[in-house]
């Protein structure tokens, strides 16, 4: 049994591994790079599409199904297995990708071929391809967020895809993994552990209470899958201390999530689902204004507080959010309000770190609004749930990380005896 990582090597997008067992060969996600080096995803694949027995998505996140339309249009005819929360929202996520990619490397007929080819594995279900067998355990990322085991040659491997934060509670907790002969593993943020989460409500919502009472705006930059839904979560269950004030999700992508949620109730958490026993959902606050039209996105920017904008793009890569902020960053009574993980060198990192102008769509604008980060809304596993999940794993493979958060990880995991390596691109590493 052989795993060969062809992307999130030393970074945090691109993931795409080959399992090679019992004569089979697997694709493990196939995801897009984004951000630096994103040219990639226009380079043909480094190994043949035509040979793959299969293919597993993990979720439904871009930066790991991203690339899943051009593995078709190279010449891939083979079955797709997902559940079927992963199938309904990788439909969203290419059709909008589609939408914003400025140079595209593949098209709507390619999307088309791969949904085709998707069958449903749900958890704990086995799939068969020959001697080897594959299931998905519960990864608590995104609806219907999966690790996959795999297992043949008499060894035992197990891919994490992304691990949840178990510390929230739309979504249950990741389950524990059967102990493997490898586990390649995410490693997102290997270098500190999460703040509390009812800490991080808490300031959240002090947040929105000072700058609602001064007539202020609270900008929330939101990925447009999960996090803008999670927020929404919080605004509903907390929206009684809250000056009345009506919330804007600007973004057309987080309104189609938000109207499948409710076809998606068996995959969330166990509070989630008594509230829409209930004939309630919860991700729908009072307030909620949802902003279709692009018309309509920049009337609201003539409007004055207080209010609260989710738009996307969370890591300010392009989107609605960057018109927001550019005409609303100049007021010292509007905040803004980071709740995702924001990367060295983009846009979002240098805001952070205060200067006094910043640089928005071509125009240099005053910092004077305040500015906030609040990390405990991660949807990822921190560093003490990444130490507890491979606990007693006896030799680990990390990816999806930047390397020193990785390489961080990898020392804790060192002391307590594990074997540990950073996974290389297009490096094999025999199981």
């Amino acid at each position: 049994m052989r795993i060969v990582p062809f992307g999130a090597t030393r970074e945090v997008t691109g993931s795409c591994h080959l399992l090679v067992a019992e004569g089979r060969r697997v694709l493990l996600d196939c995801g897009m790079f984004q951000g630096r080096g994103e040219e990639r995803n226009h380079d043909p694949f480094a190994f043949d599409p035509r040979q793959l027995d299969a293919v597993l998505l993990t979720h439904a996140h871009l930066d790991h199904v991203g690339r899943l339309p051009k593995l078709f249009r190279e010449g891939y005819r083979g079955p797709v297995y997902a559940t079927r929360a992963t199938l309904l929202l990788t439909r969203i996520v290419l059709e909008d990708a589609l939408k914003v990619m400025e140079t595209p490397f593949f098209g709507e007929e390619d999307v088309e071929e791969a949904l085709r080819h998707v069958r449903l594995l749900e958890y704990g279900e086995w799939l068969r391809l020959g001697d080897l067998t594959l299931t998905f355990g519960q990864a608590g990322h995104l609806p219907g967020s999966a690790f996959v085991v795999a297992q043949g040659e008499g060894k035992t491997f197990v891919y994490s895809g992304d691990l949840g934060n178990r510390q929230k509670r739309v979504l249950p907790d990741p389950s524990p993994p059967p102990k493997a002969h490898l586990v390649l593993s995410e490693g997102t943020y290997g270098d500190r552990p999460h703040r509390s989460f009812p800490e991080t409500v808490e300031e959240f919502l002090a947040i929105l209470e000072t700058t609602l009472d001064r007539g202020g705006k609270v900008f929330i930059p939101s990925f447009a899958l999960e996090r803008a839904q999670e927020i929404l979560f919080v605004l509903y269950e907390n929206g009684h201390r809250l000056p009345k004030a009506p919330i804007y999700l600007d973004s057309p992508m987080a309104e189609r999530v938000l109207l499948l949620y409710p076809n998606l109730v068996r995959y969330f958490s166990e509070e989630v689902q008594a509230y829409f026993l209930q004939g309630k959902n919860p991700f729908r606050p009072r307030g909620l204004e949802v902003v279709e039209s692009v018309e309509a996105s920049k009337a609201l920017l003539r409007e004055p507080g207080p209010m609260v904008v989710i738009a996307g793009s969370g890591m300010l890569t392009g989107g609605r959010i960057l018109h927001h902020l550019k005409h609303g960053l100049s007021d010292p009574k509007n905040a803004l309000v980071f709740v995702g993980y924001q990367p060295r060198g983009g846009l979002g990192a240098e805001i952070i770190q205060r200067p006094e102008r910043i640089r928005l769509l071509g125009q240099e604008v005053p910092l004077r609004a305040s500015v906030h980060t609040l990390g405990g809304f991660s949807g990822h596993a921190g560093q003490d749930e990444l130490l507890d999940w491979l606990m007693d794993q006896p030799q680990v493979l990390l990816a999806h990380g930047e390397e020193e958060k990785l390489l961080e990880l990898g020392k804790l995991l060192a002391l307590r005896g594990q074997e540990v390596s950073l996974a290389t691109l297009g490096e094999g590493v025999e199981v």
